[in-house]
């Protein structure tokens, strides 16, 4: 039981330096080197490589506390350390208590006998992360992510800390996570498991709970279960003996947690107490989700196929790869990451997944998933490199997993553990095996294919264990098959094809693909002067750490799109080409349901401002992929496969309900005057995906003036609403015969929100509504709309950034589309 919060004011400074700074507890040195006026924003133009120089050096913190005698009259009082980030010694009263070497786990130290009535001193030595990284790596030498730090894979440190192909290098250190004394008598509760039985119309709990006790006494344990709406279900008892104990509950007409989309998202709150006459010794209190949830693999035509199963429904996924949300961890909150996560549930997503290369989020992140109805993946934390299973290391990640694996594992989003990014596939292709040795590529072989699946067995035997991202069938056997488990693709963007070589892949499961973008103007401001703006000046390069990533995002803008008039329009036009090539992968791997049954897109979000992968950038706006994403993760999809003057156009449908509607298209020429159309009604099932039309322009289209003159505008319209649409042009935009749209709109207020009505005199492709000031989340943005048409976008006022008035909303309106390029 929680004695004493040691959480909020400290002091810290440079090991042994002159003057004392005040601090703040869970933070970081760098967030309190900042807000003492000691360090610049590390994010501001090149600073980062003035920072990183700071991490070179050790720091130490330190506060007073009071115990009274009530604290040391209990039987046993542990520190505990939630995040000690990372090489930390800590000494109480002048008297070391605890080495940590590993941000990821948990910390307990029995510190009573260290404890003095009245005040006490607790001081922390942080040791520089690069030092030991460097100093390791010239011991032994082992690959890692050539943008890092090298030698980082030494260090169970959040690896993209060190610097990524996405991120800075500012290896942080410090308290990031929250720090308590605790005291416990005669005994208290080491492990919580609840494991469910689904039978009809009733759920059985297991609650295995396991004790630790170091006195013989009478005491039970109190299991409760509380409903989604608060009522009290069952109260159980049982007495302890022994250290194992089994409360069975049963649950009647149980309500089943569902992913985003497919229903509602129940839970249960468990309460389990240990009790001795009468006196509560130790408590823990899990929420949960009635549902079964696993990765369903059984062989087919194809292959073998890789798909989430909840209750009993093979489902597709969608969504996409999530990386720390800021270098600094002590600015990530409840409240930022719950945006981000409401953003996701917006834009469709069922899943998200925690890649490997950063760190186990906060337990409010799967809260928020499990309200949410957002399947994890969930990554171990090991990523790009290649890691020595000394007999220390096996240890210290042995106690890792277990802490992780034992936190999380009875949340209701936790859909699978996964043992590594990219690994498998690197001593697969990346000719690891020549730059290292065998017993390097042995010790994967243990590390992931030994090591982890038995401690996933033995801790969390309900939750899917999978090897690695991207695996088939393990031991290098090809790992990135696409008939087998997951894969990544980067033919297009590091390869640099075409956007419709998505349509030549059909992977099971599809876990990373992506495209680069600039972010927004607003956000690129924030870390530039003026004189900075151009894509290629030294601040751009230095927040582009892809190091031919501006060099491709003008390849794809080129092969897409003509040369873009100004700064502006490179920004947007890089945020259209990630659009639209996510676009065309999703789509076509929707249309294979069943063959393919999942696609998460690299990246979710920044974790600074950059030009990156991400579909959110640093600040949370929207870029074009996220409201792009809204549409073809939608789970009622029209979508076209398009080959010359040929398109077929397919209906998804991703609900638990047939979708009846109607279909209809119009060929259309630049100022939307029709030259063809047709409607057709349509039925598709349940988790299916079908060809609803066949479409053949070719007697029509049969000159390259008439083919840059004609586009195709499709619709689905479901219960008399516009469900899903979309265009195709039949030459690349860049060749196609735009005429001017004249957008207009018109802003109008209302009680929650503001509403606009955009107009457009001819065709328009990717209309983009901003504010300049402000920042809003649009109901859509980045469409398409024909000449002579209205088109009504609606901005929720909770959804600005700011309070503003209709007047001060309509003078920072801007509009523009391809035509503006």
């Amino acid at each position: 039981m929680k004695l004493v919060e040691l959480n909020g004011k400290w002091e810290m400074r440079q090991l042994n330096g002159p003057d004392w700074l005040e601090a703040v507890v869970p933070g970081s040195v760098y967030h309190d080197l900042l807000n003492a006026g000691a360090m610049p924003d590390p994010f501001y133009r090149e600073n980062e490589y003035e920072v990183l120089e700071l991490s070179n050096y050790d720091y130490e913190y330190r506060r007073t506390f009071q115990i009274d005698a009530g604290i040391l009259a209990h039987d046993r009082v542990v520190l505990r350390c939630e995040g000690l980030d990372t090489l930390c010694e800590l000494y109480l009263n002048g008297m070391l208590i605890l080495n940590s070497d590993n941000m990821h786990r948990t910390y307990e130290t029995d510190i009573k006998a260290a404890l003095i009535p009245g005040d006490n001193t607790i001081h922390a030595v942080f040791r520089s992360p690069v030092e030991y990284s460097l100093r390791k790596q010239a011991e032994l030498k082992l690959v890692n992510c050539s943008d890092a730090v090298e030698g980082i894979s030494h260090l169970r440190k959040a690896h993209s800390m060190f610097g990524w192909d996405w991120g800075p290098k500012l290896p942080d250190m410090g308290i990031w996570r929250s720090i308590s004394i605790q005291g416990y008598d005669s005994a208290r509760i080491d492990d919580v498991y609840i494991t469910q039985s689904h039978g009809e119309n009733k759920v059985l709990l297991d609650v295995r709970v396991r004790t630790e006790g170091w006195h013989e006494a009478e005491r039970e344990i109190v299991v409760g279960v509380r409903t989604p709406s608060g009522g009290i279900l069952e109260y159980c008892r049982c007495e302890t003996s022994g250290t194992d104990h089994h409360i069975e509950v049963e649950i009647a007409a149980p309500e089943l947690w569902w992913p985003n989309n497919l229903g509602a998202q129940p839970l249960y709150n468990v309460e389990v107490l240990l009790v001795q006459q009468e006196k509560e010794l130790d408590r823990k209190d899990l929420r949960i989700g009635l549902r079964t949830l696993t990765v369903k693999q059984e062989e087919d035509q194809w292959g073998e196929s890789f798909a989430f199963e909840v209750n009993g429904l093979p489902i597709f996924s969608m969504g996409a790869d999530y990386i720390l949300e800021d270098n600094l961890l002590a600015r990530c909150s409840r409240e930022r990451t719950d945006r981000l996560l409401q953003s996701c549930v917006a834009a469709n997503f069922n899943t998200i997944r925690v890649w490997g290369g950063g760190c186990y989020p906060d337990d409010y992140f799967y809260d928020l998933c499990d309200e949410y109805g957002l399947i994890v993946w969930q990554d171990h934390l090991y990523a790009c490199g290649i890691y020595a299973l000394t007999e220390a290391f096996e240890e210290n990640i042995t106690h890792e997993t277990i802490d992780n694996m034992k936190r999380l594992r009875h949340h209701a989003s936790l859909g699978l553990w996964c043992g590594n990014n990219e690994q498998e596939m690197a001593w697969d292709e990346w000719d690891w095996e020549n730059l290292t040795s065998l017993q390097l590529k042995a010790d994967y072989i243990k590390q992931y294919e030994v090591l982890l699946p038995a401690i996933a067995k033995d801790i969390d035997p309900n939750t899917f264990y999978w090897r690695a991202s991207p695996s088939s069938k393990g031991s290098f056997d090809k790992p990135n098959d696409e008939n087998y488990g997951d894969m990544h693709y980067w033919g297009v963007w590091h390869g640099k094809e075409p956007f419709t070589a998505y349509r030549k892949l059909y992977p099971r499961y599809m876990s990373e693909f992506g495209l680069q973008s600039f972010p927004a103007l607003k956000t690129i401001e924030s870390f530039t002067l003026p004189e900075d703006r151009n894509i290629f000046s030294y601040v751009m390069e230095s927040h582009q750490k892809n190091n031919t990533g501006n060099e491709k995002i003008l390849y794809y803008i080129g092969e897409t799109y003509r040369y873009p008039k100004d700064f502006e329009s490179v920004l947007y036009a890089s945020q259209l080409i990630q659009a639209e090539g996510m676009r065309c992968g999703v789509e076509h791997w929707r249309r294979h349901r069943g063959r393919c049954m999942g696609a998460l897109y690299w990246q979710l979000n920044d974790c600074w401002p950059v030009a990156s992968w991400s579909g959110i950038d640093y600040f949370g706006r929207w870029k074009a992929m996220h409201y792009a994403a809204r549409h073809f993760f939608a789970p009622i999809l029209v979508s076209a496969h398009d080959e010359g003057t040929r398109v077929s156009l397919h209906v998804s449908n991703e609900s638990r309900e047939e979708v009846s509607g109607e279909l209809s298209w119009r060929l259309l020429n630049p100022v939307s005057e029709v030259l063809l159309e047709s409607v057709k009604p349509v039925e598709t099932a349940a988790f299916s995906s079908a060809r609803a039309e066949q479409l053949d322009f070719s007697h029509m289209l049969d000159t390259k003036d008439k083919k840059r003159a004609a586009y195709l505008e499709y619709t689905l319209t479901v219960d008399g609403r516009v469900t899903s649409q979309g265009t195709v042009l039949f030459v690349k935009p860049k060749h196609f015969s735009f005429a001017d749209p004249g957008l207009e709109a018109v802003l109008d207020e209302e009680e929650d929100r503001f509403v606009i009505t955009v107009k457009s005199k001819a065709y328009a492709r990717f209309v983009a509504l901003e504010f300049k000031e402000t920042d809003a989340i649009f109901s859509d943005n980045y469409f398409d709309m024909p000449g002579g048409a209205a088109r009504t976008v609606t901005v929720a006022k909770k959804a600005l950034s700011s309070s503003r008035t209709a007047e001060e909303l309509r003078v920072q309106l801007s509009l523009r589309s391809v035509f503006d390029i």
